[in-house]
């Protein structure tokens, strides 16, 4: 029996118990582990454990404190518990913790430090070529976006028909005829370090993993598992991933779209995280057609599709209303020109129903279908990006990480949409935000509170231009582009 572990690791950091046990049998589905973790403050976190193939057992725990800690591990191949002890340093430079829900409808690190998602699409990205997943990663990069969403299985559809390198369960005896057969008590350790990999790269670039554990787009029949085998899978997925810092649960892609499933069965799914998780990570379901009940209190954030053809997310601020907490349009349509409606938005309608989002106090998710010869499409793909939103959407990110705090929506008019950031006197926030959308005003009149002075400043959301329009007090007339997307911010000086 041996055990290793690392003596020091930084806070939010993971520490890797690895502990030899028994090869024979179906150890995934005949062992057990777990670990109890305890801070020096008195801090006690457990965590389960995994079989990780080749005799290998692991318990995977974050710190989120510093100073010492000591373990005690239990199994049901260990005669007796293995006990350890070890130091967390500071975190790393750049590193803030995991992401929380903060002040009802937005998000920070767990150090307070404000995050606001500008994500993105890649359904399996990492199950592509080794050079395609490179790709990827330096794209990712140099991108505005510090959120991914992707799946743990592989997907078919349209433009998605090859087979990805490995499969994430070991395969069972096929009847004639029969296409693909697995055992579903017995994973591929091969193909989760895979994930992990693009789990822990996505990290240190500072992006957020959105973890889509099932979806309907299935040939290999991972989506028609029973109910007791997707809460084994999700016990195990869940066990090897929940303490990297970066991941998020989304228990679904279009829940609605598999017909077996029922609300019961979701919401025992859920149950599955919630007992399997021990830091809470923040938990969705996505939908294709009607919304899930969001209301339920395992959903932390509204992870959403627009339902309609043209109204998106100027619902956002309707939404954030009915479920009170924060909203995410993951899925507003796609820049590109494939044949879909969802998939062939212009650069500029992107754009714009990102900003809708933003006004109204959520957040919006990008995608890009651009057809190819190479059917290489980053909505699913990765590699390359070819639209025109991205850069747009590091303008949006740019602004937003100017501000002082999250937006709230505001006294919008009847033609314009407003939010602000809140401060102490309501009647006076200090940053006042107006976004004209396809309107193209070449002037607007504006009153100040009495006693009040603003910096203006005239924003050309497309053009990526931000014009100094001076200081401005009571009541006053401020020229505009008389071109769509324009956007006026005031900060108060006085």
């Amino acid at each position: 029996m041996s055990m290793r572990y690392s003596s020091t690791l930084p806070r939010w950091g993971v520490q890797e118990v690895v502990i030899s046990g028994p090869e024979t049998g179906n150890p995934f589905a005949e062992q057990q582990l777990a670990g109890t973790f305890v801070s020096d403050g008195g801090k006690e976190c457990t965590a389960p454990g995994f079989y990780d193939g080749e005799g290998r057992y692991m318990v995977r725990f974050m710190p989120d404190e510093e100073g010492g800690y000591t373990f005690r591990i239990t199994g049901s191949f260990l005669p007796e518990a293995l006990t350890g002890s070890f130091t967390v340093t500071p975190a790393q430079d750049g590193v803030h913790g995991p992401v929380q829900v903060s002040q009802t409808y937005h998000f920070a690190y767990a150090d307070g430090t404000p995050y606001r998602p500008v994500g993105t699409t890649c359904y399996v990205w990492h199950l592509q070529t080794p050079q395609m997943f490179e790709n990827t990663l330096r794209t990712l990069e140099n991108s505005p976006f510090n959120k991914i969403r992707f799946c743990v299985f592989p997907k078919h559809y349209d433009y998605n028909h090859n087979e990805p390198f490995a499969y994430p369960f070991a395969a069972a005896e096929k009847a004639e005829g029969q296409a693909y057969a697995w055992d579903f008590t017995r994973f591929d350790p091969v193909y989760f370090r895979h994930l992990e990999d693009a789990i822990l790269r996505l990290g240190n670039l500072g992006i957020e993993a959105d973890i889509i554990m099932l979806h309907p787009y299935d040939r290999w029949g991972f989506s028609r598992m029973s109910q007791p085998q997707m809460q084994n899978y999700f016990r195990y997925l869940v066990s090897r991933i929940a303490a990297y810092r970066n991941v998020w649960w989304s228990l679904a892609n279009e829940y609605d779209l598999m017909p077996d499933m029922v609300t019961g069965d979701w919401e025992a799914l859920a149950q599955v995280i919630q007992q399997q998780d021990p830091y809470c990570r923040l938990t969705s379901i996505h939908n294709c057609f009607g919304f899930y009940d969001h209301s339920r209190p395992w959903v932390t954030h509204c992870c959403l599709q627009r339902q309609e053809i043209y109204r998106t997310t100027e619902m956002v601020d309707q939404w954030r209303e009915t479920y009170r907490k924060p909203i995410i349009v993951d899925e507003l349509g796609y820049e590109g020109n494939i044949q879909h409606g969802w998939g062939n938005l212009t650069g500029e309608e992107e754009t714009r129903r990102f900003w809708e989002a933003t006004i109204r106090g959520g957040y919006a998710g990008h995608g890009e279908t651009y057809f190819n010869d190479n059917e290489i499409l980053w909505w699913s793909h990765g590699d390359v990006l070819h639209g025109t939103s991205p850069a747009r959407l590091q303008f949006l990110r740019g602004f937003l990480d100017s501000l002082p705090g999250p937006l709230e929506p505001w006294r919008s008019n009847w033609d314009d949409r407003c939010a602000c950031v809140p401060g102490e006197d309501d009647n006076a926030p200090p940053v006042i935000v107006y976004y004209y959308s396809f309107m193209r005003p070449s002037f607007r009149d504006f009153t100040l509170p009495e006693g009040t002075a603003y910096q203006a400043q005239v924003l050309d959301t497309w053009e990526m231009t931000c014009v100094d329009a001076g200081v401005k007090e009571g009541s006053f007339r401020l020229p505009l582009p008389g071109r769509p997307f324009a956007a006026v911010c005031l900060t108060r000086v006085r």
